[in-house]
């Protein structure tokens, strides 16, 4: 009360810089559902107290975990309503948030549709509501939230169908606003990535260990000049989550290391990863296609997968040794993967999920 009466608090701009939402939100917050500073000095500007902060936060990790603006800012309300009549519960484990409704698996975007619900300022499209939480959440850069949702997709859904239909999307339209809009949304899409990154990492690490023994390994590798790894690690992190050794190289392999690895390790697939025209190697991917390894006599070949956009959309490479898949299903079939094994199906048991971004 005292922080009130003299003044002290926060602008509106600082606060939307800190919540990671324009101005005009937090008036249309204030407006629809009353969650706006108690008091304005001079009447009319607004100056949030920590108290207002920590409401308004509240509401932004409901929203992020799927629950609409008007329910949201209820519970915050409601929340800081209980640490008002007992301060003691601010030291307490605070009560769970009202579940958000189950969504159904994303459909196909009909014509005409409007590009996206207002709330994120990303252009979402008709996608998972885990989608537009974790966008909420990338955008005022909370990492623990986006780290949780992340987690909480992978558990519900299996890994395959949170990369294709939660992380996926999320990322393409983080990458159009900042295409769009300079590098104002480049820290959010670094801070994405690292988080799928670790979440991708994490289940090869918890994984890796239950892979099949004495098979040879999938090799993953991003092409020379390449940067993009993180479908490269998604697809890691599904072979082993189903049983599959996977050897992942990373981004940028030298084509020299690339031959000599293929040489070495004797695998049973490569994966070639191509984000863009400018990476695609089609001479370097037929040179790894005909490299034949093993004891002199029993000599065989690699079959090479050509995945990412930067192939074109072409689906035969004309090169019996290569092969073109499309969304991650396909890579799995042609690694002799099954789509029963593991976690990994969409959630109707079909599979179809994408391999890529972009792709």
């Amino acid at each position: 009360m005292a922080a009130r009466s003299t003044g002290v608090g926060v602008t509106t701009g600082s606060l939307a810089r800190k919540l990671g939402v324009s101005p005009t939100t937090l008036r249309s917050w204030d407006r629809r559902y009353g969650i706006g500073p108690a008091e304005r000095t001079d009447g009319r500007h607004r100056r949030w107290t920590p108290e207002d902060v920590a409401m308004l936060q509240e509401m932004c990790r409901f929203t992020a975990e799927g629950l609409p603006p008007a329910e949201a800012a209820r519970a915050a309300k409601e929340r800081a309503r209980d640490r008002t009549r007992s301060p003691a519960l601010t030291h307490t484990r605070p009560p769970a948030a009202p579940r958000a409704p189950k969504s159904p698996p994303a459909t196909a975007l009909p014509a005409g549709a409007p590009a996206s619900r207002p709330g994120t300022g990303l252009p979402l499209g008709d996608v998972r509501q885990e989608c537009r939480g974790l966008a909420r959440a990338a955008v005022r850069l909370d990492a623990a939230a986006v780290q949780s949702l992340l987690t909480t997709a992978v558990e519900t859904h299996g890994l395959a169908t949170a990369w294709a239909e939660v992380m996926v999307p999320t990322l393409r339209a983080v990458g159009r606003r900042w295409e769009s809009s300079g590098d104002r949304y480049v820290e959010v899409e670094h801070l994405l990535s690292w988080h799928i990154s670790a979440t991708l990492r994490y289940v090869y690490v918890r994984s890796v260990g239950k892979a099949r023994t004495g098979e040879p390994p999938v090799l993953l590798a991003c092409l020379p000049g390449e940067p993009h790894t993180l479908p490269l690690e998604a697809l890691g992190a599904v072979l082993t989550e189903r049983g599959v050794p996977a050897l992942t190289l990373g981004g940028a392999v030298p084509a020299e290391a690339l031959a000599a690895a293929v040489r070495r390790v004797g695998p049973a697939a490569v994966v070639l990863w191509s984000q863009s025209r400018s990476t695609a190697n089609l001479p370097l991917a037929r040179h790894v296609a005909g490299t034949r390894w093993g004891v002199r006599g029993a000599r065989t070949q690699s079959p090479v997968l050509l995945s990412g956009p930067g192939w074109g959309g072409d689906s035969d490479p004309g090169h019996p040794g290569l092969l073109r898949p499309r969304r991650l299903d396909d890579a799995l079939r042609m690694l002799g993967v099954s789509e029963c094994q593991g976690r990994g199906t969409t959630a109707d048991g079909s599979g179809h999920t994408a391999l890529g971004i972009g792709n």
